[in-house]
């Protein structure tokens, strides 16, 4: 039988705010579950069953599409669903997505006038997405112990984070929930993980407006100007991090906590990460993707999930049109991919 926390009820909610409050108490909890089993585990505790915790979900039931003179109005893409029906989706890191998710439930309510429903899913949560951003468990076990983790705890299904949404080749069956989102929480934590395999800094730094080069000369370009910026006490950036979570705050403003975590690495990640940032994170974010078609597409499937408002591709002219000569900038402002 599995080892849960207590199940919390799903609650409907006209408040933005409290629908997000809720999500934030039943992830939470379920993390806290998570790390406290992992613990009891890493000191070779005997655990009382399969430990297992699940994502929050939110739901919605409308019987109509959103009303045209308010999209129009609002002039977004996005806050609304097309027809009615019921559209649910799992979410996860409520203290990095939770402006996006409050934004989100704000424009639900205003577009269709629903009450936004939030309980316990039935999907698992990963225990490697339980870790805290500087917890390595598994180099402490032993390998026997790390062969009863796969016993005991649930695991990246990959089977489960495919992009079938965001593609648009999932369609829902009579009495299945439509897709609230374009990706599933356990693609989302799938992404940020590999984020930080890949780029060599934790995804929260990351920015909402993003550049892609393959060029190094142009990341030093940006490394000198984060630099400068950081030496002026009335920029309007406040950090500048580097890959390693190497932080260096604005002149006038004091370390973080987690600033003394970072470090250089003794070799650059496959595609590190430059981070400017802002405060209300409109900064820019900068990587060096390398060469190769398989790079840039897998570091923009896994930046997509973090919602940024941008992304352009900055690169060198090899003189592909008589108006060009070989070292122009070139400035790629749309892309095709087929998969």
């Amino acid at each position: 039988m599995p080892y849960m926390p207590p199940f919390i009820a799903p609650t409907r909610h006209t408040d933005p705010q409290a629908a997000l409050d809720q999500v934030r108490a039943i992830y939470f909890q379920q993390i806290a579950h998570l790390r406290d089993a992992m613990q009891r585990f890493v000191a070779g505790e005997a655990l009382p069953g399969h430990v297992r915790a699940c994502y929050p979900f939110v739901r919605i039931h409308t019987d109509t599409g959103a009303q045209q003179d308010l999209l129009e109005k609002s002039g977004l893409s996005y806050g609304f669903v097309c027809s009615a029906g019921r559209y649910e989706t799992t979410l996860t890191r409520p203290d990095l997505y939770g402006n996006y998710y409050l934004e989100q439930f704000r424009l639900l309510r205003l577009n269709h006038r629903v009450e936004i429903e939030v309980g316990t899913s039935s999907q698992p949560i990963p225990v490697h997405f339980s870790f805290a951003e500087n917890d390595h468990i598994e180099g402490s076990l032993t390998p026997e112990r790390r062969q009863l983790m796969r016993d005991l705890f649930d695991l990246p299904d990959l089977g489960a984070m495919d992009d079938g949404i965001a593609n648009g080749a999932l369609h829902a069956r009579p009495g299945e929930s439509h897709p609230l989102a374009l990706f599933t929480a356990a693609r989302v934590d799938y992404s940020l993980q590999r984020l930080r395999h890949y780029t060599g800094s934790a995804p929260d730094w990351t920015q909402n407006f993003v550049l892609f080069t393959n060029y190094q000369f142009y990341i030093d370009e940006f490394v000198r100007l984060g630099h400068e910026e950081m030496a002026k006490p009335d920029s309007d950036y406040i950090a500048f991090v580097e890959p390693g979570n190497v932080v260096t705050r604005r002149t006038g403003i004091a370390p973080e906590a987690g600033d003394s975590f970072g470090a250089v690495p003794p070799r650059l990640p496959q595609m590190p990460a430059y981070h400017l940032m802002r405060r209300d994170h409109g900064g820019i974010t900068m990587v060096n993707i390398g060469v190769g078609p398989s790079n840039a597409k897998t570091i923009t499937d896994h930046i997509a999930v973090l919602r940024p408002h941008a992304w352009m591709m900055l690169g060198h002219c090899a003189g592909l049109r008589s108006s060009q000569q070989l070292g122009d900038y070139v400035l790629a402002h749309a892309y095709v991919r087929e998969d």
